[in-house]
């Protein structure tokens, strides 16, 4: 099998695990408490509350004037992906309608309704999909007015959750901010993993020596920079590499053990794809 085609297959597996917990997160925990979730799924939910039309069917119908916009500014395989994320959450919400979660509290399930939704949501948008919504609309209005992404999402939800306190009440829409909230944060706990990488620069007359030992104890590549000291004139070797933050203590303790005096500058790094890091590392 192709590199190319097995890594779709796996996206879409992905994506099909995603929308499943996001849709469990809606049935199982925020219909149950009357609570709301952001974008176009807020949208859907209130006209379940409001008319007893099923989230199933609205999610779709609220994003097919969206795909045509995704398919035309952003891209097909975006749009595709991001189609397959729908339809599987519209078929999730279908299946497991009736599941509840027994929680009694209305704040505990916004807070775990909100991290399953995240993780889920997270998940689709690692493999480059989306769940529909704002996320295509925020993405489009980046592109051509260059808001940001988050910002742009931030006011969509800020319209959907001030009408959701006029048409319900206020104590929805405020449950409501604390599961987008934490849903944010499982997003971006997803995206830039668990196991955070640092970057490590390290500047020492005994490079050599050093780089052999990170190499061989630590075993993660290694890259020499050239260098010039601004005061002394001196050419050196700078020494660059990326570790995991579990490598990062013994990496510190190889280098001051060589050399006490060598120079290290560790920095925190977002995101890494190579070699040894490989891009679905936390899934």
């Amino acid at each position: 099998m192709k590199l190319h085609t097995r890594n779709t297959i796996f996206r879409i597996l992905y994506i099909l695990l995603g929308s499943f917990l996001y849709s469990v997160s809606i049935n199982a925990l925020f219909i149950p408490h009357q609570l709301l979730n952001g974008g176009m799924t807020g949208i859907a939910m209130m006209l379940q509350y409001l008319f007893r039309i099923p989230t199933s069917i609205s999610i779709v119908v609220l994003n097919i004037p969206l795909f045509f916009g995704s398919n035309r500014f952003i891209g097909k395989r975006f749009t595709y992906l991001s189609i397959l994320g729908i339809l599987f959450s519209s078929l999730f919400l279908f299946l497991t309608r009736g599941w509840v979660i027994d929680v009694e509290n209305s704040i505990v399930a916004a807070i775990f309704g909100g991290l399953i939704a995240g993780i889920g949501s997270g998940i689709v948008i690692k493999n480059r999909g989306s769940l529909g919504g704002t996320d295509i609309i925020s993405v489009i209005v980046n592109k051509y007015l260059s808001f940001s992404i988050g910002g742009v999402g931030m006011a969509i939800n800020a319209i959907i959750l001030t009408v959701a306190a006029f048409l319900f009440n206020v104590e929805m829409a405020m449950l409501t901010i604390v599961a987008i909230f934490v849903a944010n944060k499982a997003v971006d706990a997803i995206q830039e993993g668990f196991n955070h990488r640092k970057t490590v620069v390290i500047v020492s007359d005994k490079y050599e020596e050093i780089a052999e030992e990170l190499l061989k104890k630590v075993k993660r590549g290694i890259t020499f920079i050239n260098g010039e000291g601004a005061y002394t004139g001196t050419e050196k070797k700078l020494i660059y590499m990326v570790v995991r933050i579990t490598e990062l203590s013994r990496t510190r303790d190889i280098v001051r053990r060589i050399d006490p005096a060598a120079f290290l500058s560790i920095i925190d790094t977002r995101e890494v794809e190579g070699k040894g890091f490989h891009i679905n590392d936390i899934l």
